[in-house]
């Protein structure tokens, strides 16, 4: 008797693959201000290809398209503070019409993957080849002490403050920004706070977590003004989107992991589009 051929892998529905995204970065451990979870498509419809991205804009929309994906996880919210309009006569109105038009999901994952295990800190850490200790802002609820904002980081050889921030620079994806610093370039870096996003709102917990530097972004001129007043501490700033594109790619593999282990006929991809929106950077002169 002969045996009955192999079934080849089918396509999830998009419920099944949001089900899988919802128990990596459930919904509920979203801050409130917070706008995650599925924006556009069709429960029922197949998923064969999945795009991975930061921001929720035009160019990823259209990546998408050419790339044939059914669904885009962003980590970015398209609407955060909410409309009263979809009109394509909007950019983020063009971005809904293109997906809907052509069938294609948007998902979104944002402070839930910031402060999961592992989060966007650890794509960061782990872009940076840095070993996590623990979260800088520890989640309460976690009884394990993983879950949180931030991560507290050591490096495996301690490195003059410059020759850490060129690291920075060179192992993070480049933007027009680059890399900015304060603090002693020659100062020693055993120990790093990372937090990928707008950071300078965690000075107190970094201040208090004793590192030798704070890896992040957005760092503002007064925030910044004060923290070095406070302490010898370094502090590394990069473009917002350059610290959490590692999520993508770490994001990526962990959804990569679950189609394996059910069997999907899925495909999974990073958009490598620079969507940081700053297009240029001048050196000023010296100061007199």
């Amino acid at each position: 008797m002969s045996e009955l051929p192999a079934q080849p892998p089918a396509a999830p529905r998009l419920a099944d693959v949001v089900a899988a995204l919802d128990a990596l970065w459930p919904p509920e451990r979203a801050e409130q201000w917070d706008a995650v979870g599925t924006v556009c498509g069709d429960p029922d419809a197949p998923v064969r290809r999945v795009l991975f991205a930061v921001d929720p804009v035009q160019g990823i929309a259209d990546e998408a398209l050419r790339l044939g994906a059914d669904l885009i996880v962003t980590h970015h919210p398209l609407y955060l503070r909410g409309t009263t309009t979809v009109a394509a006569g909007t950019f983020k109105g063009r971005v809904v019409h293109t997906l809907i038009k052509h069938d294609i999901a948007l998902h979104v994952a944002h402070t839930n993957a910031d402060t999961a295990d592992p989060g966007v800190s650890d794509a960061l850490a782990g872009a940076l080849d840095l070993r996590v200790l623990r979260p800088l802002v520890p989640d309460p609820t976690d009884p394990a002490g993983r879950r949180g904002l931030g991560r507290i980081c050591a490096l495996d050889r301690p490195a003059a403050l410059r020759d850490f921030a060129a690291r920075v620079a060179h192992r993070l994806p480049a933007t027009a920004q680059g890399i900015r610093v304060a603090g002693d370039p020659d100062a020693l870096v055993r120990t790093v706070a990372v937090s990928g996003g707008s950071g300078d709102s965690l000075f107190d917990q970094v201040r208090a977590a004793g590192v030798d530097a704070f890896v992040t972004a957005d760092l503002r001129h007064h925030p910044v003004s004060e923290a070095t007043q406070h302490s010898a501490l370094g502090l590394v700033d990069a473009a917002h989107w350059a610290t959490e594109w590692p999520w993508c790619e770490q994001a990526a593999a962990q959804l990569d992991e679950i189609s394996d282990r059910h069997g999907w006929d899925l495909r999974v991809h990073v958009s490598k589009t620079v969507t940081d929106p700053w297009s240029a950077h001048h050196s000023s002169g010296a100061p007199n």
